[in-house]
């Protein structure tokens, strides 16, 4: 999928005859002229993708992001933290739970949540205008389409508790504004979207659209939409005909979640797609965030914003670094561990100067001895995953692994009341990769799963919407905590732009 992400930035503009080849001119594409062949939808679906990419990017003009998404969905939480010596303002402060309707982040996942749900729109609209495609095309399109605004929304609602639900393009400009929409119309319309896409999608889109949403991927979500709405009889129903039937399996080994050379792996159930080598890879322009024509397939800015700095080789911020919490979090002899941070006694690796270079980690490269080796590592220091200006990795983002349905499931199992035995099973197979012993009999099987998730997906972009969902705040960030906080607030931006038809999250 890839090499087809790249088209999406310029939408298939042009058309290749037998003898000449015929360009249309930017300024006259139109939905009307545009929405016609199987590759027009196509590319068109392939831009709502790429609107995910963004959530990690960086760009100059606009909100001005850097890397937002990491700010508020991982440094936010126990796991990590902002370098009190090198990141800026505001991760800090979220590091330090102050959370303003103000600042970048929520403005900028914000608009990127709602530029995919657009795109995934405007797919859906055009589907019964003139056009080419087949009713196996349409069948196909629109399961894919809904898919993504599922995914989207999901977001949405994870993040903001009650945003809108945009289930239409609205072209009365006067009119452009929506309301909140209450969490049952949210899960509601999401349940249908992903139940539509996992009987429309294949379930395998064979190598060439590696990465494109599947069936089996849209059946996991329905899983995991009906955790978080804590209907546990539907989420064993669905999480248990994924781990029974489905295509996926943990692989033997952890750190091949995050290798380069082993992205779109067997325990991917859905993955973001980045950059190289068929696009010019650059992250300071990021998609529509920036005034430069539309690239949907750049490079992620993971090393950029996670690699060691402070003196360290690389020429890397060290923003984020993982937190001494999560350290002393592991289990000794757990090999997840020594594929998740640096510390001092460990070899560090970075590509620099077009080589890769390995050197004893000095824990003076970060404020608390730490950095970040989750997708970076021997592995990744490679030039196969960098950019040639060397800022921009090419590693996909895993967002969601087999690893975190098998550990759902149990939390549904337990919850639901269902086989405790099951739900053992499915921590055990995670502990068992991890090198770690399975459960004790008298192993509390709620605390078990908690933790066992705490440590699988740390630094991944999960632990903040599990601590907000399980209610365990207070316990973690102690007097820190306030209740607002399970929730973030809408951007003031949008708020603004409403008129007061969106109304603000309590206590901001």
């Amino acid at each position: 999928m890839k090499k087809y992400m790249i088209l999406a930035s310029i939408l298939f503009l042009f058309s290749c005859g037998e003898k000449e080849l015929n360009l249309l001119p930017l300024d006259r594409v139109t939905t009307d002229s545009f929405y016609k062949t199987r590759g027009d939808f196509d590319g068109a679906l392939f831009a709502s993708y790429s609107s995910i990419q963004d959530f990690w990017g960086i760009s100059a003009e606009t909100l001005g992001e850097n890397g937002e998404f990491w700010k508020i969905s991982v440094v936010i939480t126990d796991d990590a933290a902002a370098d009190t010596e090198l990141a800026d303002g505001v991760s800090q402060d979220i590091d330090l739970l102050q959370i303003r309707s103000s600042d970048v982040p929520y403005g900028a996942v914000y608009s990127q949540i709602y530029e995919g749900i657009y795109r995934a729109n405007l797919v859906l609209t055009n589907l019964d205008s003139e056009n080419e495609l087949t009713e196996a095309d349409k069948t196909i399109l629109e399961a894919e389409a809904k898919f993504l605004r599922a995914w989207f929304h999901f977001q949405a609602l994870k993040l903001f508790g009650t945003p809108p639900l945009a289930l239409e393009i609205n072209t009365d400009l006067n009119n452009l504004a929506l309301p909140n929409a209450s969490q049952d119309e949210l899960y509601a319309s999401i349940l249908d979207d992903f139940a539509t896409a996992a009987a429309g999608l294949p379930e395998d889109w064979g190598s060439a659209d590696r990465g494109r949403a599947t069936a089996w991927a849209a059946k996991s979500y329905i899983g995991k939409v009906n955790v978080w709405k804590e209907d546990w009889p539907a989420a064993i129903t669905a999480l248990a005909d994924v781990v029974e039937n489905g295509p996926y399996m943990l692989m033997p080994n952890y750190a091949d979640n995050f290798n380069y050379d082993t992205e779109n792996n067997m325990e991917s159930i859905f993955e973001i797609q980045f950059g190289g080598p068929f696009s010019d890879d650059n992250i300071w322009v990021f998609d529509d965030t920036h005034s430069e024509n539309f690239k949907a397939s750049q490079g992620s800015t993971r090393s950029y914003h996670w690699g060691a700095a402070n003196g360290a080789p690389g020429g890397k911020r060290g923003w984020f670094i993982p937190s001494q919490d999560l350290v002393d979090a592991y289990e000794p002899g757990d090999v997840r561990a020594e594929e998740t941070y640096y510390e001092d006694g460990d070899m560090y690796y970075v590509w620099s100067n077009q080589m890769t270079q390995e050197l004893p980690y000095n824990p003076e490269w970060s404020s608390n001895g730490l950095s970040g080796k989750k997708y970076l590592g021997e592995y990744n220091a490679v030039g196969a995953n960098r950019s040639p200006n060397e800022a921009a990795d090419f590693n996909n983002e895993r967002w969601f692994r087999f690893a975190e349905l098998k550990l759902l499931y149990a939390e549904a199992l337990i919850e639901g009341g269902g086989d405790q035995a099951i739900a053992k099973q499915q921590i055990d197979d995670i502990r068992v990769r991890a090198g770690l012993p399975i459960l004790t009999p008298d192993r509390d099987l709620t605390e078990a799963m908690r933790q066992e998730k705490r440590i699988e997906l740390a630094l991944e972009p999960h632990r903040w919407f599990d601590i907000t969902r399980w209610g365990i705040g207070p316990d973690i960030f102690g007097s820190a905590w306030s209740e607002n906080y399970n929730v973030f607030p809408f951007p003031l931006t949008e708020i603004d732009r409403s008129d007061g038809l969106l109304k603000q999250n309590p206590g901001y």
